[in-house]
């Protein structure tokens, strides 16, 4: 039995090569992701927007932000109660 057998850091060498060209290949091709949302959908977004709404959607990040929100566990459980029944009807 051999102990110090050395051609097997011949193997080590080769994997440690293998995996730096490999990475500085992965480096040269990655992309950054990214998104443009078209002028259309901006006016649509827009548009949808009411003052109302507005001002409920500052309220709630308030009371978010503040720790005060409070959620209705009642209104949760229903909605999930008639998604579980009818999973294809709510959307």
């Amino acid at each position: 039995m051999k102990i110090n057998d050395i051609q097997r850091t011949g193997a080590v060498q080769r994997y440690q090569q293998n995996m730096a060209v490999s990475s500085g290949a992965a480096a040269k091709g990655k992309q950054k992701d990214s998104i443009h949302i078209s002028s259309e959908a901006k006016e649509l977004l827009q548009g949808t927007r009411s003052p109302e709404r507005a001002e409920k959607l500052e309220q709630l990040k308030e009371a978010v932000s503040s720790g005060t929100y409070q959620v209705d566990a009642g209104k949760v459980a229903e909605k999930m109660l008639g998604y579980f029944k009818n999973p294809y009807q709510n959307g």
